[in-house]
């Protein structure tokens, strides 16, 4: 069995700055969203706040999450969403897909 992605556009609730969209890597494991701290800066996303998130390799690491527009699938909704490093693979977590 592969791993599932899926085409996901992110955008800011207030709907300023540059909506992206790119392949988001469907995490069941995983409750938040996650993507670029770049793009989501680009998109006029903001950090409301910092949490601790536990790896598959039990590491606590502290990220900034803030709140976004996610369009999949003929879906929208507004989520959580994860400022990762600029390298790291979009992730659309539980939250987002329930």
């Amino acid at each position: 069995m592969g791993l599932t992605y899926v085409t996901t556009a992110v955008s800011s609730i207030s709907g300023i700055g540059s909506a992206f969209e790119e392949q988001f890597l469907v995490d069941t494991g995983a409750i938040d969203c996650m993507a670029s701290a770049s793009k989501l800066q680009e998109a006029g996303i903001t950090i409301e706040g910092h949490d601790s998130y536990e790896l598959a390799n039990n590491q606590l690491v502290d990220y900034p999450y803030g709140f976004a527009l996610v369009e999949f699938m003929g879906s929208r909704t507004v989520t959580r969403i994860i400022f990762g490093e600029d390298d790291c693979e979009p992730i659309l977590g539980v939250v987002a897909l329930e």
